[in-house]
């Protein structure tokens, strides 16, 4: 499919070329495709497309009719404008007012369309906003809404808010949301005072709205959840605009807001900020888009608000090519290339016609971006537009296509004309040249009438269309040629609209007939008339019928009223148009009463209202007239309308103000013009209520004295007068201070009040009220009683050392102004007599200072206060005590004594007592260096104080620096004088930095120079006394040579001596007085060549009757490169003066010397030549050919060091005749030991002994003998091979606040010489481990810059040239220092009042380490709140705002890097006058309900959580067990997959069987059958062990054969990933400080790994770890092979110790015993899954565990008590058992020692089960000791049966039946200590070697003994069992006792796992 698009591509491309093709289409604004506009206003909209030259434009609906101009609604101008008109809401119609459209543009290019345009009208429709009232805390957000209509939200915007009708401004606290809503940030109690409104504007109609006023409610803060006020949800915005995502919410304490985008935080970005109102993202990018999620959080919970954001970029379109002008019959491609957001979709248009495909047009592309035409036609000409559409979003292009060729008339579409309007018919003609275009109708060439038009461009226009001249077929015929035409016919067809006749109402009255008719003149039928009034559809019914006929249709109203009033509206409409004409009906109605006037009563001075009310069409007019007088009405006269008197809108009149004048008749009168006028009369009669006409408004009256009160009253009688106090009735009957009496006095009453006497509570509003039918009067009367004022209440603001501020409140005045004041104070010892006072305060004071008092003294005061009545009494007496002064006087004898370099001793005493002013709290001690450059500026730290005299130490200061001190004591006041500045320099050190450009040339081969400059000054650190240089030689074999050392003032020394041809390290330092300084970087320098040495050693040997074999050792000293060997060969008898020369390679250490004489002597010696010459010659030896020559070894011996896992290659080189036979022995105690070839070692036909990936075991003398029949020769080659080092001890030395200082005495180097240490530590509670390489001849070190007061772990490792050692137990040392405590013997409060309280934080003693915070926290007692505050770490803080006279909690938390202290304490605010308040009663209350509710629920609360944590644990546990089976299935699965045959299936050939990974972190350890051992690469982490390598020479009585195999672990930069213990070879456990091997000394304590493979019915295979300890004593050589089958994982973290204590690893020891419990061995392989996760390195020695002896022991005890244990903790899944006969295949550990008793030997996990109990319930077992005694106690009553067994084959199996039982088929390994025996007892002969092993046959019962390729074992043919091939020794007779009776082990080849 691509080819063919390819190949028409290129056709195209070829017939094609794109051109201007002279007209063209283009759009003027293709982006506008929505108008919305409002009714009233109406809109003009301009076609978007044009054209050049001028385009006919024409209007369409999106449905693709032509629209048409409707009179008044729509009209489109002849410039292709479209018009709507403003509408009334009758007249809209959803056709024109709720529409799409589109405009085209036609010229002779073609036809474009523009994109859809939705017209949309809104009518100006009632509407109302509202606020709603909002509730909020204070301090918290308040957010106000604008509530829209749905109806019109669309259209409104919220422009502004008042607050009590002023405008907001944002700013401050508020806030206007882009969305209109109200943001009030930090609410305040004053915001619920204010009003809130929001104003609107309707974007289309401009009117605006005023909601509702809105109030907020604050309340006090309350705790609670957070809860969303204003939240966002999903939503859509264009790139590049601007969003905001409001989120704010309320709460207390008030929630922190957090912002996440799809689930992480927000990435850091300028366009994103956050404010109170939300998240505001500004130009919007599509990477914008996600999802949102506010997050809220406070201490009571939380809530969120999400939504997702969508970006979307704007579509943009681009069609290619724009123009193309191209050949009919070519290829065309048009390709519409899209940008912006995914998820649109293509349409294609060809002259707005849609584009389907068809044969010749094809659409393509995964989007149908692609349009293709093949062989184009003419008809393919014109205008093509692709347009993409995504939701209401649509994008376009277009491109011209022009087909050359003849000429062709465009395909024209019928048309449907509409009568009365103008039609226009298109011509269009593709192609050139053509001559003329002429229309013809019925054979009549047009025009033939005025109403027809034919234009230039073939367009013919008719106008007016009339149905029967304008219907029918029209011709276009178009002259191409003088005689050639072409033509294309058009029928025309003409649809008549709708005429409706006009129709009025006539005038019509309640009750009539009316009967309109709507009769449509003409039209096309069908047509359909609907009626409509006020704009909505008339349903027949209540009185309407419509009848419709054809043509016409009736209105008819069968009683005409009010509700018929309105607008009428008669709609036609057929497939034409649809026209309507709309007329009013008027009922008219004469007036009638609907309320009439009655006579009433009005209230002199209250509100009347005279009923009427009328109705009627038009509306009635009502007048009001008045007669005055009370009788007969003379003569009406019309009401005054003014402010007093209204007319109501119901026409009922109202008199605001009634008056006496009012009295008389009232006429209502109403009249409309329709029927006659009517009226009614009423009367009104006015009363006069009571009323108060004299009392006095105020009055003074003297406290004790009499007073009377009068009240005169008028009204209608009755009248009653009521006298109040207040709010209270006064009785006279009650209260006798008072009397009442009253008298008439003509038409008023008087009544008096008599007070006897008045008192200080009649200072209130006295009322007297006057009572009578019509209403009642109050007159106020306010007594003033005056008397002496009361005291001031007196208080004190502040209280300093010598002065203190009064302030006081007059709370009663005596109802008379102050005067005046007076203060007194005197010693609070001293009586009132001398007393000092400040007299005649001016009353408009409130507070004074006081000065002139004395420090610490305790004052007491009172205060009066005067008024015109006399003076009060005295307030209550205050007692203060003046606050402490900075003390006046410095500290005395200071003395500076330097400590350290950077250290100095400040040592003082206190100042003077009597210049202290009060306790001194402590000291500033300021210091600064006064060395050149310094800034000179004071760093001050602070002491707390201790007694009269004080020490302190300045650390950290500069080495060897001058400074200066000063001394300053402090009290609570303040800091006094600073002592005089004393100077004093700290001590020297060493220096800090290496000497700088340190250089080294070579000058000859023994003398090298070096050179150097000083170290920059600063950095000397003392007085410099010269330079030390270090130097070393490093060896080819990367040993390094000796260090020396010389010393030099100078700066250049010259090295002589030096070894030739050697590289040197060589490094640089200054020292001082203090010592060395740091050294400079390793230089590396080589000497130059020199003449080489003798050759080590020489070898001369006849090889032949004439030839001689001559071989040598390289120089001891090559002194350069070996260019070659030249040999010499003189015959001293033969007469020839000059030696004769050969000259060999210097790789070749041999040379045969061919052409001798037989039986003449030779000299031959050898000498080496290099760049530099000749060396010295070798000894010269001398040689005699022979004809028969005896063996001779050409190789020599020695020693040979070789760094461990490494191949090492034993020359061993030999000559003779006849070829002499080499064998190779390793010496072994007092015997050697004959080296067999196997994996490990080989032997090359030359006689080279190759050993693989040497350990340290292989260190030893390995003797070669050559042997034929003429002699043989021996070289013995001493093999050393280099191991890492042993760990170091590590010890600390010294411990300060910020530095631990750890020394170490190194291990054994391991044979290579150490390269230095890597110390490793980490905080006590972190894992994380920094590393510090320290230099080899350090043995201490300092770990600077360290947390005070902190636990630190440490450990170190060693490093020489194979890597890293062990590392060191992990120590721990804590620097110095503690968290911080505040001190018993400091106050905490220094000053309490009513609302503050000011606490003293110097109190806090920092431990040692600085303070870096302190938190408060306080809060009412009884309340739950605690109010924060964070303190500077120095100083005092206050308390602020507290309440007065209430009990406050306080609880302070300081914090330093050693940890937190705590403090706590209750304190009282003072009452309003001074004083103390009481303590708390524990009164019944709600805070004890509280408590009590807490003692109760507690308990429960805990003792549910213990349960259901309980619960929790132990589904967890059941959980892990279950995923550890299920991980277990998986991988037995997996394994047994990879299974080709069945384990005891005998296969011809290399073996394929199953296969084993266990992995370990770096090490692999893999099982598998195979008969050959591959070499697997220097790589050893994968060892196999093959069927073969196990015992085949078995009785078919036993049962099981197995192999022990030892692993290597890989060396890591650390050292080996598992290293067990620092045991040798050679060393018994219990003694190994007493005896040591000399060859041995490196050799690792081992971890093996068995794998026993049985030979019954049910073949497994068991894998066990074991760890092995190899010892020597009393010529007895014990091999303990303690094998543990691994455990489930425990939780491993048991304390730091655990890993560095024997007890610890003892008990892991068990756990890893306990694996096998309820595991089979079948599925022990199969099922079980094994890894190493963790392992515990001790270095604690035992002496508990005893080897090599018969005696009775206890299982247990040598499980835990090994000697030196390096436990690892492995993780295996076995599966349950599933019945009761896992006892046949259970795996029993093989850890114990041989005992009496098969019983004894089980451990006692499998002494717990069921099936090793005993029958008898008798303990087999001997006597333990008491602290096994009760462990064993618990399994007296096991046997033993269906054991695992390793059985000697000459012995029975004990307790078992014979293997022809039944129980034969049952196996297991027998618990026992593997021994290697000494040799067999005298005359037993050695047999001879046997066969290769031969596969085992399938049945073990039937299967006869394999020779064995190994030597004789102990008991007859077996002398070995258990122990390692590699080590045999001789045998004993105690040893063969002790084997037969515990019965022979497996046969175990061993490998080595350090």
């Amino acid at each position: 499919m691509w080819l063919v698009t390819f190949l028409l591509l290129l056709d195209s491309l070829h017939k094609a070329r794109p051109e201007d093709v002279g007209t063209s289409l283009y759009f003027v604004n293709d982006s506008l495709q929505q108008v919305t506009f409002s009714s009233s206003v109406g809109v003009v909209v301009p076609c978007p497309a044009a054209g050049s030259p001028s385009a006919a434009l024409r209007w369409y609906l999106a449905t693709g009719d032509d629209i048409y101009d409707v009179p008044h609604i729509r009209h489109v101008h002849a410039n292709g404008t479209l018009q709507l008109y403003p509408f009334s809401p009758s007249a809209f119609n959803s056709f024109i007012h709720d529409n799409d459209y589109f405009c085209t543009a036609e010229n002779a290019a073609g036809k474009i369309r523009s994109p859809n345009i939705r017209v949309k009208a809104v009518f100006r429709e009632p509407y109302t906003v509202r606020v709603e009232d909002q509730r909020s805390m204070r301090g918290n957000v308040a957010v106000f809404k604008c509530l829209i209509p749905s109806s019109v939200q669309e259209y409104v915007s919220v422009v502004s808010w008042e607050k009590d009708t002023v405008s907001i401004i944002p700013e401050n606290r508020f806030f206007i949301t882009h969305h209109g809503g109200l943001y009030i940030s930090d609410v305040q109690k004053e915001d619920a005072l204010s009003t809130y409104r929001c104003i609107t504007k309707h974007k289309y109609s401009g009117e605006t709205r005023q909601s509702n006023g809105a109030r907020l409610s604050v309340t006090d803060p309350a705790e609670s959840i957070p809860t969303i006020l204003d939240g966002f949800h999903s939503q859509e915005v264009w790139a590049g605009h601007t969003m905001e995502l409001p989120c704010t919410a309320s709460g207390y304490p008030i929630p922190a807001i957090r912002w996440l985008k799809d689930g992480r935080p927000l990435p850091a970005d300028s366009r994103w900020t956050k404010r109170i109102t939300g998240l505001t993202i500004s130009d919007l990018r599509t990477e914008d888009s996600g999802t949102y999620l506010c997050e809220v959080t406070n201490t009571f919970g939380s809530a969120e608000a999400t939504g997702t954001l969508t970006v979307i970029d704007p579509l943009h379109v681009t069609l290619t090519p724009k123009k193309l002008k191209t050949g009919i019959g070519s290829t065309v491609i048009l390709s519409c290339a899209l940008m912006g957001s995914p998820e649109f979709t293509i349409r294609w248009y060809r002259n707005t016609e849609l584009v389907l495909p068809d044969e010749a047009i094809s659409i393509r592309g995964l989007s149908n971006e692609t349009l293709l035409i093949t062989s184009a036609q003419k008809s393919h000409s014109g205008a093509y537009q692709c347009f993409a559409t995504r939701k209401a979003q649509t994008a376009q292009d277009f491109a011209i296509i022009v087909l050359e060729g003849p000429p062709s008339i465009r395909a024209m579409r019928n048309i449907t004309a509409v009568a009365g309007r103008d039609t226009l018919i298109n011509c269009r003609v593709i192609g050139y040249p053509y001559y003329s275009i002429k229309w013809y109708k019925d054979a009549l060439l047009l025009p033939d009438n005025h109403r027809q038009v034919v234009f230039e461009n073939g367009t013919l226009k008719l106008t007016d269309v009339q149905k029967g001249m304008d219907e029918g077929e029209y011709l276009c015929s178009v002259l191409i040629q003088p005689q050639l035409s072409i033509s294309q016919s058009v029928h025309v067809a003409v649809k008549v609209p709708p005429l409706i006749q006009p129709f009025e109402f006539p005038p019509a009255s309640i009750g009539q007939l009316l009967y309109i008719p709507c009769v449509v003149s003409s039209g096309d039928m069908p047509i359909r008339i609907t009626w409509r009034k006020d704009g909505q559809v008339i349903i027949s019914g209540s009185g309407v019928t419509i009848e419709s006929k054809e043509f016409m249709s009736s209105l008819q109203i069968s009683s005409v009223s009010l509700k018929h009033n309105g607008n009428y509206t008669c709609i036609a409409s057929n497939a034409a148009a649809t026209v309507s004409r709309e007329r009013q009906l008027i009922v008219r109605v004469p007036p009638r009463f609907v309320v009439q006037p009655n006579n009433q009563d009005g209230i002199y001075g209250k509100a009347g209202v005279l009923n009427c009310s009328v109705d009627g069409y038009p509306p009635p007019k009502v007048m009001w007239k008045h007669a005055k007088g009370s009788g007969n009405p003379q003569q009406y006269h019309s009401v005054p309308l003014t402010g007093r008197i209204q007319i109501l809108p119901n026409s009922s009149l109202l008199i605001r103000h009634v008056l006496e004048e009012d009295i008389g008749y009232y006429l209502c009168q109403a009249s409309n013009g329709v029927g006659t006028d009517i009226s009614k009369s009423m009367f009104l009669t006015v009363k006069i209520p009571a009323m108060i006409t004299s009392h006095p408004n105020t009055t003074i009256a003297i406290k004790g004295h009499p007073k009377e009160l009068n009240c005169t009253a008028r009204g209608e009688r009755p009248i009653i007068i009521r006298w109040e106090k207040g709010d209270t009735v006064i009785d006279p009957d009650r209260v006798m201070r008072y009397a009442i009496a009253t008298k008439d006095n003509g038409d008023e009453v008087v009544s008096t009040l008599k007070l006897k006497p008045a008192d200080r509570g009649d200072s209130v509003f006295f009322s007297c009220h006057a009572i009578n039918s019509y209403g009642e009067d109050r007159g106020l009367i306010q007594l003033t009683v005056q008397e002496p004022p009361d005291p001031p209440e007196l208080e004190i603001r502040e209280v300093k050392a010598r002065s203190m501020n009064l302030r006081w409140t007059q709370r009663f005045d005596g109802n008379s102004i102050i005067t005046g004041f007076d203060i007194e104070y005197k010693n609070k010892s001293d009586s009132w007599d001398f007393k000092q006072s400040t007299r005649n305060i001016s009353p408009t004071i409130n507070q004074a200072n006081i000065v002139d008092l004395h420090p610490a003294s305790v004052y007491s005061i009172r205060m009066y206060s005067f008024n015109k009545i006399g003076r009060s009494e005295p307030s209550k007496e205050l007692t203060i005590s003046t606050e402490e002064a900075a003390p006046d006087g410095p500290p005395m004898d200071v003395t500076l004594q330097p400590v350290t370099s950077q250290s100095i001793q400040v040592t003082w005493k206190a100042p003077k007592k009597e210049l202290q002013n009060g306790v001194i709290r402590g000291y500033q001690i300021g210091y600064r260096e006064n060395s050149p450059g310094s800034n000179g500026q004071y760093s001050i730290v602070e002491m707390k104080a201790t007694g009269d005299s004080e020490v302190y130490t300045l650390d950290n200061l500069k080495k060897f620096a001058q400074y200066g001190v000063v001394v300053q004591a402090f009290n609570r006041a303040g800091t006094g004088p600073s002592s005089s500045e004393i100077n004093a320099t700290t001590l020297e050190d060493v220096p800090s930095q290496p000497p700088e450009n340190v250089r080294a040339l070579s000058i000859t081969s023994d003398v090298a120079v070096i050179s150097w400059s000083e170290p920059p000054r600063s950095t000397l650190n003392g007085v410099l006394k010269g330079y030390r240089i270090i130097f070393w030689s490093l060896y080819i074999d990367g040993e390094w040579g000796e260090m020396q050392n010389i010393t030099t003032t100078r700066e250049r020394v010259e090295l002589r001596g030096m070894e030739k041809f050697t590289n040197y390290s060589v490094q640089v330092l200054a020292y001082t007085q203090a010592g060395d300084g740091v050294r400079s970087s390793v230089l590396y320098i080589q000497t130059k060549e020199d003449v080489p040495g003798p050759p080590a050693g020489i070898k001369a040997v006849p090889s032949s009757a004439s030839s001689v074999v001559v071989s040598w050792l390289p120089p001891t000293k090559p002194n350069g490169v070996i260019r070659k060997y030249t040999i010499f060969c003189s015959s001293p008898g033969s007469g020839q003066p000059a030696p004769s020369e050969y000259e060999t390679s210097p790789e070749q250490l041999f040379y045969r010397i061919a052409h001798l004489n037989r039986g003449q002597q030779y000299l031959l010696w050898v000498a080496a030549v290099t760049s530099a010459g000749r060396g010295n010659s070798s000894e010269k030896v001398t040689i005699e050919p022979a004809g028969k020559a005896p063996a001779k070894i050409i190789s020599f011996g020695g020693t040979v060091t070789t760094p461990w896992m490494k191949d090492v290659r034993l020359p061993c080189n030999s000559v003779g005749d006849p070829a002499p036979a080499v064998k190779w022995t390793k010496d072994s105690e007092d015997s050697a030991i004959p080296v067999s070839m196997d994996g490990h070692r080989l032997i090359h036909t030359n006689g080279t002994l190759l050993l693989r990936a040497v350990k340290a075991e292989d260190s030893g003398y390995y003797t070669c003998t050559a042997t034929n029949t003429g002699g043989f020769d021996t070289i013995i080659v001493n093999l050393l091979v280099q191991v890492p080092p042993d760990q170091p001890r590590l010890t600390v030395s010294k411990t300060s606040a910020s530095s631990i200082t750890l020394t170490w005495i190194p291990g054994d180097n391991g044979g290579s010489s150490i390269r230095g240490f890597v110390l490793q530590y980490s905080v006590d509670n972190s894992e994380e481990w920094k590393d510090v390489f320290i230099s080899s001849s350090e043995r201490a070190f300092k770990l600077d810059s360290l947390k005070c007061g902190t636990w630190y772990k440490v450990k170190l490792a060693a490093k020489n040239s194979v890597g890293s050692g062990r590392i060191s137990e992990i120590i721990e040392a804590k620097t110095h220092g503690r968290e911080p405590s505040f001190s018993k013997d400091q106050h905490l409060f220094t000053h309490i009042n009513s609302t503050h309280a000011r606490l003293n934080l110097q109190g806090w003693n920092n431990g040692g380490c600085p303070i870096t915070a302190i938190g408060l926290e306080y809060r009412p007692k009884g309340t739950w709140t605690w109010q924060s505050l964070r303190a500077n770490t120095s100083g005092e803080v206050f308390l602020t705002e507290l309440r007065e006279a209430t009990w406050y909690e306080l609880r302070m938390r300081a914090c330093n890097s050693a940890g937190c202290g705590n403090e706590t304490a209750q304190f009282a605010t003072l009452d309003y006058d001074g004083s103390t308040i009481p303590p708390i009663k524990s009164a019944q209350g709600e805070g004890d309900d509280v408590k009590k509710l807490f003692t109760i629920g507690c308990p429960v609360i805990l003792a549910t959580l213990g349960v259901a944590l309980l619960f929790i644990v132990r589904k967890k546990r059941k959980e892990k067990r279950l995923k550890r089976l299920r991980d277990a299935k998986s991988l037995a699965e997996m394994l047994i997959s990879k299974n080709n045959r069945s384990f005891d299936t005998p296969v011809k050939g290399p073996p394929q069987g199953p296969r084993l990974h266990i992995d370990i972190p770096r090490v692999q350890l893999l099982i598998e059958d195979k008969e050959g051992i591959k070499q697997l690469g220097d790589d050893k982490t994968t060892i196999p062990v093959a069927d073969a390598e196990f015992s085949q020479a078995v009785n078919p009585q036993s049962f099981c054969t197995g192999v022990s195999l030892h692993h290597p672990a890989l060396i890591q930069s650390t050292g080996p990933l598992i290293d067990m213990s620092d045991i040798r070879p050679g060393t018994n456990p219990v003694s190994r400080k007493n005896v040591k091997s000399a060859h041995s000394t490196r050799n690792r304590y081992s971890s093996q790994w068995t794998l026993t493979k049985c030979q019954a019915s049910t073949p497994a295979r068991t894998l066990t770890s074991d760890w092995r300890t190899v010892g020597s004593q009393h010529g007895v050589t014990v091999t303990e092979s303690d094998s543990y089958s691994a455990s489930l994982s425990q939780d491993t973290d048991k304390g730091r110790n655990s890993m560095v204590s024997t007890e610890s690893a003892s008990s892991t020891y068990e756990e890893l015993a306990r694996a096998y419990e309820h595991a089979k061995l079948e599925e022990q392989l199969q099922h079980a899954k094994f890894e190493i996760t963790e392992c515990f390195i001790s270095d604690s020695s035992s002496d508990q565990m005893t080897t090599g002896t018969n005696e009775n022991a206890d299982s247990m005890t040598s499980m835990s008590t090994p000697s030196e244990p390096g436990i690892c903790r492995f993780t295996a899944s076995p599966p349950k058992p599933q019945d009761a006969d896992r006892g046949k295949n259970v795996a029993v550990p093989i850890p114990h020692r041989a005992n009496k008793s098969d019983y004894c030997n089980l451990p006692l996990y499998a002494k717990s089960e069921a099936f090793f109990r005993k029958a008898d319930g008798r303990e087999p077992c001997p006597v333990v000791p008491p602290r096994e005694a009760s462990i064993r106690n618990l399994a007296r009553t096991y046997h033993t049966q269906a054991r695992h067994l390793t059985l000697d084959p000459a012995s029975k199996p004990l307790g078992l039946p014979h293997p022809g039982a039944p129980a034969a088929t049952s196996t297991a390994t027998l618990p026992q200590r593997t021994l290697a025996m000494p040799a067999a007892p005298a005359g037993t002969a050695p047999p001879a070697p046997g066969p290769p092993p031969a596969e085992p046959p399938a049945a073990p019962s039937a299967a006869p003994p394999a020779p064995s390729t190994e030597p004789p074992r102990s008991g007859g043919p077996h002398t070995k069992m258990g122990g390692s091939r590699d080590s045999l020794l001789e045998m004993s007779t105690s040893g063969v006792g002790r084997s037969q009776k515990q019965g022979a082990g497996a046969y175990s080849k061993s490998y080595t796992l350090v």
